[in-house]
C-alpha cells in the first residue's frame, strides 16, 4: 500500500512540477519527499486508529467478563479523552454492579438465616402435635403462632426496607403535630418501660410548627428507635425523646442510658440485619428507621462512647417544610 501511495505521490509531484516548469533535477527530490510525507501520515493515521480500537477491545473484554457474572472486570484508561471518559463510566458501572450484586448475596444470606429459626420452630412443633408427643392445646399451639407472627412481621419489614431503599415507597403525607406524634409513641411503650424499671422522658418545645410528612411512617421511626432503647437499658435507666427546631430542620432525639455501642459497631448500625450478640431483633428496625427518614429528606445519625451507663444517642432531622 505504500509503494502504490509513493507511486501516486511521484505521479501528481510530475504533473505539478510540469505545470511550475521547475528544474528536471528536482523531481527525484520532490518524488521521495512526497513519498515520505504520505507515509508518515499513514503511520500517524495507523497509531490514532490503535489509540481507539485498542481500549475498545479492553471493553469488550471487560463486558464479556461482566455478561457472564464477573463483576470485578475493570479497564485501565488509554487513548483519546472520550474514550477514556467512556472507560471511566463502565468502570463505575461495573463497580456498581459489584457491590449491588454482594449487597444481594449477603441479602439472601441474611434472610435465610433470620427465616431459619422461626421455621425449625414451626415444623418441629406442628411434627410433634401430628405425631402426639405434644397434645394441640393452647400452650403447644401458641409457640406456633407466635413464630408466624415473627415470619409475618420480618416479611413486611423486609418489604418496607425494600420499598424505601428503591424509592417506591408512597408517603401519605399530611399536616402533622410532631408534638402529639411523640406523645403518642411514648404512651405506647409507658407500660413496658414501667415494666421493664426505666423511665421514659419527653422535652419538646412547646410550640413545634405542623410539619408535612406520613405520620403512620415517623411513628414507626420513633416506635423503632424507643424499642431498641428498651432493649438496651438495664432497669432504672433513662430514655429520652427530646427535639429542637434548627431552621431549616426540625431535630429529634432519642437517648438512653443503656450499655452503649462500641466504636467498632458504631459505623454498621444502620446496615440490615446487623445487631449485636446479646440482641433479639431482626436487626432490622434501624435500617428501616434510616430509610425512611431519608425517604422524608432528613438524615439520621448515632452517637455513643461506648461506655456501659452512658448509653447512645440516635438523631434525625425532618425537613420543616
Amino acid at each position: 500500500m505504500l509503494v502504490g501511495l509513493g507511486v501516486a505521490s511521484a505521479w501528481l509531484t510530475t504533473q505539478f512540477m510540469g505545470q511550475l516548469h521547475l528544474p528536471r533535477g528536482a523531481m527525484p527530490f520532490l518524488c521521495f519527499s512526497g513519498f515520505v510525507v504520505i507515509a508518515i501520515a499513514f503511520a500517524l493515521g495507523g497509531r490514532g486508529v490503535w489509540r481507539i480500537t485498542a481500549p475498545i477491545g479492553d471493553l469488550l473484554e471487560a463486558a464479556g467478563r461482566i455478561e457472564a457474572g464477573d463483576y470485578s472486570a475493570r479497564v485501565r484508561e488509554r487513548g483519546p479523552r472520550e474514550v477514556r471518559a467512556f472507560v471511566r463510566a463502565f468502570t463505575a458501572m461495573s463497580a456498581r454492579l459489584q457491590i449491588t450484586d454482594e449487597q444481594r448475596r449477603r441479602l439472601l444470606a441474611d434472610v435465610t438465616h433470620e427465616l431459619r429459626t422461626p421455621l425449625t420452630v414451626i415444623q418441629g412443633n406442628l411434627e410433634a402435635l401430628l405425631d402426639g408427643v405434644y397434645p394441640a392445646d393452647p400452650a403447644h399451639l401458641t409457640p406456633i403462632l407466635d413464630e408466624t407472627q415473627v415470619l409475618s412481621r420480618l416479611v413486611e419489614d423486609l418489604r418496607t426496607l425494600s420499598l424505601a431503599e428503591s424509592g417506591a415507597l408512597q408517603l401519605h403525607r399530611e399536616s402533622t403535630d410532631m408534638g402529639i406524634l411523640v406523645s403518642e409513641t411514648t404512651t405506647a411503650f409507658r407500660a413496658s418501660a414501667d415494666r421493664a424499671g426505666v423511665e421514659l422522658r419527653v422535652t419538646l418545645p412547646n410550640e413545634l410548627p405542623l410539619l408535612n410528612l406520613d405520620p403512620v411512617r415517623i411513628r414507626e421511626v420513633l416506635t423503632n428507635l424507643v424499642a431498641n432503647a428498651l432493649r438496651h437499658t438495664s432497669p432504672g435507666g433513662v430514655i429520652h425523646l427530646s427535639g429542637e427546631v434548627t431552621e431549616p430542620h426540625l431535630t429529634l432525639s432519642v437517648s438512653d442510658t443503656g450499655s452503649g455501642i462500641p466504636p467498632e459497631r458504631l459505623p454498621h448500625i444502620f446496615d440490615r440485619f446487623y445487631k449485636s450478640d446479646e440482641s433479639n431483633g431482626s436487626g432490622l428496625g434501624l435500617a428501616i428507621a434510616k430509610s425512611l427518614v431519608t425517604a422524608h429528606g432528613g438524615e439520621i445519625a448515632a452517637t455513643s462512647e461506648g461506655v456501659a451507663g452512658r448509653g447512645a444517642t440516635i438523631r434525625f432531622t425532618l425537613p420543616l417544610t
